[in-house]
């Protein structure tokens, strides 16, 4: 399990890595005039990357039910190191936007086979499954946090050469799989099932956890994808059409670096602080606590970045911070809502051992749905009001995600408290 999760460790820092300096990349291109490109552009890029995850993330998944969960989270560092060696040696934007869909084919291969992985390593742990999803997700978060955060440095060093540095480290993240990952005794009698298809992969979403947990997921992932799709291009590029925003302005990779420090700490803390309360808490109930402060961290957005531009007298300066404390409390409170997800689709599993890959598939699938949303209405919201546009559009979203939210809690089969889950046993399989 800790190779699993140092494995997706690396791969996400490579993943990172990738998209931060693909942004810096391009904001080069643009600034010098070698290519033109705008944040409707940046936005496509982004959902090319989801859309791949989006068609695969099903296909992987079946696989590695039918052929091992650890033998398929293979091909994701094989996908990625291919992608990142044809953006080290090409300008072209057709064939980036194609190393786009690579990216997002090691994602699809990797993401169902190791959550496939720990659904079977956890099955009938309560407490095990919520430190493994949050592990997971703390992973996944620290490193393409990580990967962000040294993108900068990496590519003033080594500018795109630093695109094949990130080649070997997808060499990494393979050798950790096929050496350090075992084949465990559940895996091996798991594959010996009868699997679905993609005939019957509808079969899947009609349960009442997964018809409600769709578009709570896919709304809450749209209001983050925005954000990973355009932010480092907007705060590296500036926006000289809105000078009344403060994050408008333009920061250089040091500033960018350090306001990613912080917000990877708060994050990771959060992850880990709601994943260590699963038997406390019902699953939606730290959802919504998330939407909740994804929308407080909008609004306090919104005055940070008014306020700020004229904070020389100490009344605008008290209020700065006052909102600054505000938006990182929503951000801590928010990333509860990524592993309570994991946790829901891993439950999920224990009505369908023997697609268990096929299951957590799922969880890519709505993760690409969102993003490319997000991505999309990102580009669009940018051009429309820079980081205004991007803030307000992270608040709707949210406020979008509480109708499913709440259907979703009215079907949820555990009991609120420390008593745990209830069985899945003997419940309607679409009432849940």
């Amino acid at each position: 399990m800790w190779a699993v999760l140092f494995g997706t460790f690396t791969l996400r820092f490579s993943t990172g890595l990738t998209g931060a300096m693909l942004s810096y990349y391009l904001a080069d291109l643009n600034t010098r005039s070698v290519v033109e490109v705008s944040p409707i552009v940046i936005g496509v890029f982004a959902a090319t990357f989801y859309l791949a995850e989006l068609v695969l993330s099903p296909i992987f998944g079946i696989l590695s039910d039918r052929l091992g969960h650890h033998r398929v989270m293979l091909y994701g560092p094989a996908f990625g190191a291919v992608a990142v060696v044809i953006t080290a040696v090409t300008t072209n934007l057709f064939l980036l936007g194609g190393t786009r869909f690579l990216e997002g084919a090691s994602t699809a291969a990797s993401v169902p086979s190791i959550l496939g992985y720990i659904a079977i390593a956890t099955a009938g742990n309560e407490a095990l499954r919520g430190k493994a999803s949050a592990r997971f997700e703390g992973a996944t978060l620290a490193g393409i946090g990580a990967g962000l955060i040294l993108a900068a440095p990496l590519f003033a060093i080594f500018h795109s050469g630093a695109f094949l540095l990130n080649a070997v480290l997808y060499g990494v993240s393979f050798a950790i799989y096929r050496f350090g990952v075992s084949d465990p005794e559940a895996e091996r009698e798991s594959i010996k099932l009868e699997h679905i298809g993609l005939r019957r992969y509808g079969q899947l979403l009609s349960n009442a956890h997964v018809l409600w947990l769709a578009p709570t997921w896919i709304a809450v992932n749209a209001s983050i994808g925005l954000w990973f799709s355009q932010s480092l291009f907007a705060l590296r590029n500036g926006d000289e059409r809105f000078p009344d925003q403060f994050l408008a302005q333009g920061f250089d990779y040091p500033q960018i670096t350090a306001g990613l420090l912080v917000i990877a700490f708060i994050f990771g803390a959060g992850i880990i602080w709601w994943g260590n309360r699963f038997a406390r808490y019902r699953r939606t109930s730290i959802i919504l606590a998330g939407v909740l402060g994804g929308v407080a961290l909008a609004v306090a957005g919104l005055l940070v970045n008014h306020v700020a531009t004229s904070a020389t007298t100490l009344l605008p300066m008290l209020v700065v911070g006052f909102a600054a404390l505000i938006a990182a409390g929503g951000l801590f409170v928010l990333a509860g809502a990524t592993p309570a997800a994991v946790g829901l689709l891993a439950d999920v599993t224990e009505r369908f051992p023997a697609d268990r890959g096929a299951v957590m598939g799922l969880y890519s699938v709505f993760l690409a749905i969102g993003q490319i949303s997000g991505s999309l209405l990102g580009g669009f919201a940018s051009e429309w009001r820079g980081i205004d546009g991007l803030l307000i559009a992270t608040g709707l979203l949210l406020l979008i995600a509480l109708v499913p939210l709440n259907r979703l809690r009215a079907s949820e089969d555990y009991a609120a408290g420390p008593g745990g889950p209830a069985s899945l046993e003997g419940r309607g399989h679409a009432g849940g």
